[in-house]
């Protein structure tokens, strides 16, 4: 019997150890790693989870990581994951509790934010008929370069905040309330235009 007790504890803990390594988490022995944003607007609890990639003395905004006119992921890895415990406002675009996809239109002048219903896809693919809809993006250049990309919420009151999304010398964003607004649907005339997302790492 002692020889049978002693053969269960040490097996246990080995037990414990597949398990923890069974659920790699997002960017897991990926060059770019994965980081979660949250804020609370209202009473939706938001959420968003990305990649995070480094320039590692690259160029991103009009270079090859992130071209001009070109759909982007928004992060690395997976595609960037943005979800809504309740009804929001993001610009002028009313997204209905649940989970999306965030991907971006970087461009000289003004950007494009796009909210994709499709959900759980590798980061550059594209499914163009599943937005939601998309908004434009306000922005600013950094006080100093910024090597690691970022999304965060800044300026966040009980009824509003706002997502910023931040790499290299770029700063552009959206305000995310919990207010009623219309409704802003995709031009249907805009799908196709623009090239395939591009593989940030």
């Amino acid at each position: 019997m002692k020889t049978l007790l002693l053969a269960v504890a040490l097996a246990m803990p080995c037990t414990v150890t597949v398990a923890l390594h069974a659920q790699p988490g997002r960017g897991a022995n990926l060059p770019s790693p994965g980081r979660k944003a949250d804020v609370t607007v209202g009473k939706a609890q938001i959420s968003v989870d990305y990649g995070a990639p480094s320039l590692r003395g690259r160029k991103a905004l009009g270079g090859d990581l992130m071209p001009y006119n070109t759909w982007w992921r928004t992060g690395a890895n997976e595609a960037t994951a943005f979800e809504t415990t309740g009804d929001v406002e993001v610009g002028t675009l009313h997204v209905p509790a649940g989970k999306y996809t965030l991907v971006t239109l970087p461009s000289e002048g003004q950007w494009q934010l796009v909210i994709c219903k499709h959900t759980g896809q590798w980061g550059t693919d594209r499914f163009e008929a599943d937005d939601l809809g998309k908004v434009p993006m306000m922005k600013a250049a950094l006080s100093a370069p910024q090597d690691v990309m970022s999304i965060g919420f800044e300026k966040t009151t009980g009824k509003g905040t706002q997502m910023h999304i931040k790499w290299e010398t770029t700063d552009v964003w959206v305000p995310i309330s919990s207010t009623t607004k219309a409704s802003f649907r995709t031009d249907p005339a805009q799908k196709g235009k623009y090239q395939p997302l591009t593989a940030t790492r």
